[in-house]
């Protein structure tokens, strides 16, 4: 009998992770701790061919197509960025030691190739947070007519897309200060302004995600960067992306503060027929980087601590970005909506990078249905 590891098993089947863990779950899929690690499991290869031969025999031939919408081979053509060997690198550079020293706006010329500070903002009435985010992107889109103007002109109207963003956020209409600042200074917490710096970086870009993607869609069209970034904005507000650190400090409540073994209550988790929220990442088999950095920077919380180390133990995966930053918000007793926050002013940088690089493609997105409706 030959056991598989979690990164060997995932390769025979071509699932997701917790689409592997499901299988163990539901005894499809026998496991044991990994005798040389005890932070991972092994997994029965004969389960697991078996499972991976009856997927293959009703895989269609067309299903390679629609794999590439699913962690597939890419489909567009990007110089932004791109996750390689383990690292995230924003134009060659790792973002991992960028976040030593840089800042968001650092970011924003690197990303966008342009220089100059982000422009003020004339203030507005109203409450700040996500849905003044939505009300000023949708204004922006709506009034601002589509019209072809220079590189230079389109970096000019993504530092006001961006700035109008982060005066919606934070309710301050003032530019003076850098964004980690603002934000810091809005949840009153000057001893997180250095990690709140390091995660507005390592949060400006991952390459095609799924916000990203649709603000590229959005742009493609021949819409403007101010649609582009609210298409972003509400790919953004999901469960399965900018909201999924909700899920984990929800679970690490759940699991966290559970009598007894931390391993037993996640378990029982598991055999609900969930999987374990914030651990693994497709893109990075060894462990997301982008949690690594943040994670190095304070001291986990009990709750999130035991979390950790049951999920790796029953996993075998570490804790991806989603993770860190609940722990981050928990660790600096940051509001509920932080993670979520911090996520959208970052990754607007990225979404306004996207977009640049999509007008100038001059290509529109429009990829094909597979039907599998009644045929007519």
């Amino acid at each position: 009998m030959d056991w598989l590891t979690a990164h060997e098993a995932l390769a025979v089947l071509g699932t997701q992770p917790q689409t592997l863990y499901a299988n163990v779950s539901r005894g499809r899929i026998k496991a044991k701790r990994d005798p040389d690690d005890s932070r991972k499991s092994l997994y029965r290869g004969d389960d697991v061919r078996r499972l991976a031969q009856r997927a293959a025999g009703r895989r269609k031939q067309d299903a390679v197509a629609a794999q590439a919408m699913q962690w597939g081979e890419p489909v567009l053509r990007t110089s932004i960025s791109t996750v390689a060997h383990g690292r995230l690198l924003y134009r060659g550079r790792d973002a991992c030691e960028l976040a030593d020293t840089a800042s968001l706006e650092d970011i924003a010329a690197l990303l966008w190739q342009a220089q100059g500070e982000l422009p003020s903002v004339a203030p507005f009435a109203g409450s700040r947070g996500l849905t003044a985010a939505f009300v000023m992107l949708a204004r922006g889109a709506a009034e601002t007519i589509p019209v072809v103007r220079p590189p230079a002109g389109l970096a000019q109207e993504a530092g006001l897309i961006l700035a109008t963003l982060a005066q919606a956020l934070t309710g301050e209409a003032q530019a003076e200060d850098m964004l980690h600042l603002r934000l810091a200074r809005l949840w009153r917490r000057p001893a997180a302004a250095d990690v709140i710096r390091r995660a507005l970086v390592l949060l400006a870009d991952h390459e095609l995600n799924a916000s990203t993607f649709a603000a590229r869609v959005a742009v493609s069209t021949g819409a403007s960067l101010w649609a582009g970034a609210l298409a972003g904005l509400a790919t953004l507000n999901g469960p399965r992306h900018g909201l999924a650190s909700r899920g984990v400090a929800a679970l690490a409540d759940d699991i966290g503060y559970a009598p007894g073994s931390a391993e037993a209550a996640l378990r029982d988790w598991l055999g609900e027929g969930r999987y374990v929220l914030g651990m693994g990442h497709q893109l990075y088999p060894d462990g997301d980087v982008r949690a690594e950095a943040l994670l190095a920077r304070f001291e986990l919380p009990v709750a999130f601590a035991r979390l950790r180390e049951a999920g790796e133990a029953i996993t075998g995966e570490r804790p991806n970005v989603d993770f860190a930053l609940a722990a981050m918000a928990a660790a600096f007793e940051l509001p509920e909506d932080a993670p979520l926050t911090l996520f959208a002013m970052a990754r607007c940088v990225g979404w306004l990078a996207h977009g640049l690089e999509q007008v100038q493609s001059g290509q529109e997105i429009r990829p094909r249905a597979q039907y599998v409706g009644v045929a007519g």
